[in-house]
């Protein structure tokens, strides 16, 4: 990428935050302060954020100021912005959530508190203090050289805080320090963390069942998953873990959620993924696998549901739950023939 610059002066800002919400932010930006326009990215390359929560609590909201030379292009729909966990710098960590095609209007500090068009899914992500965290956004298509684009302040940059996933040659892209790549200021990429999410008791449950009720050798066979939150508190940090049988083979799964729940809706191998179940909510995985030819002998499954931080499970005899399932040759039949006297 060539970073291409351009200097006027900030006057939207966003709003500020509830009394029990902080802002997390590198930039110095203020009303009527100084902002540096970067177009030089190409489709597929992100700024990022490297910024750090002050309490225990949740990331609620994301904040993005997007800008071009007159301030008044309008609205663009944005490829995604993600949340990392801290990796080693500039690299972040594991994806923890993602906003998907963000509305983002010019001149102004875009901020993002659901994951959905409707706003009926919540952008929760637990944080601890003092925990380092990534907020990138991703380029959907080439900023014009006027911009809208992300901005920098103009006081300096801030070592170790500001990245950039730059594209080197066609298909092939790597994290930089936003400072070795010609950037001079911080990127006006914020997000907001609710301090007083604090902890509460969260009854999260497991169960799973099977079909069909006995395997066959070389035949499919599926489970159906389920995590629950019976409250009284949310839990937005539940680590859901299925190590599979080394007898399954070519496993995939889904999942579904209800109740203003959120999963990954699916993929392959074994399941170790985080959901957020809110109370009265849950989540449905859906399993699908082969047993593998020769297989004798009862085959368990396990699933298990890890209560994460800011929530606590006071109960955890409900957190997991095992399938045995025999083979079809172990079946007793109550009946039997006789031959006529």
């Amino acid at each position: 990428m060539k970073i291409l610059a351009s200097t006027l002066i900030a006057t939207l800002l966003a709003g500020s935050a509830s009394a029990a919400e902080m802002t997390v932010q590198n930039d110095s930006l203020t009303s009527f302060g100084n902002a540096t326009i970067q177009v030089g990215f190409v489709t597929g390359e992100k700024g990022a954020s490297w910024l750090t929560s002050p309490c225990d609590g949740n990331i609620v909201a994301v904040q993005i100021f997007w800008l071009s030379v007159t301030g008044g292009t309008g609205q663009l729909l944005g490829d995604s912005i993600d949340i990392y966990r801290s990796g080693t710098f500039p690299s972040p960590g594991a994806l923890v959530q993602q906003i998907n095609g963000p509305v983002l209007t010019d001149g102004v500090i875009n901020e993002y508190r659901f994951l959905d068009d409707n706003n009926t899914i919540p952008l929760i992500v637990p944080v601890t203090n003092n925990e380092t965290f990534v907020v990138a956004y991703t380029f959907g298509e080439d900023p014009p050289s006027s911009g809208p684009s992300l901005a920098v302040d103009s006081d300096g940059i801030v070592a170790n805080r500001n990245a950039i996933y730059a594209q080197l040659s066609p298909g092939n892209f790597f994290w930089f320090s936003s400072e070795n790549l010609g950037v001079s200021g911080d990127w006006v990429i914020r997000a907001v963390v609710d301090c007083q999410a604090g902890s509460g008791n969260a009854d999260v449950s497991a169960s799973i069942s099977t079909s069909p009720a006995l395997y066959t050798p070389g035949a499919a066979i599926s489970h159906t998953l389920t995590i629950s939150n019976a409250g009284p508190a949310n839990a937005p940090s539940v680590i859901v873990v299925d190590a599979f049988p080394g007898a399954y083979t070519g496993t995939t799964w889904s999942c579904a959620a209800s109740g203003g729940a959120t999963c990954t809706s699916g993929g392959s191998g074994n399941i170790s993924a985080v959901v957020n179940l809110p109370t009265s909510s849950h989540v449905t995985y859906t399993v699908n696998a082969t047993v593998a030819p020769g297989t004798t002998g009862v085959i368990s499954n396990s699933v298990t549901a890890v209560v994460n931080a800011p929530a606590s499970d006071p109960d955890t005899d409900n957190n997991s739950a095992t399938a045995n399932v025999a083979p079809e040759s172990d079946r007793i039949f109550a009946s039997s023939f006789e031959p006529d006297p």
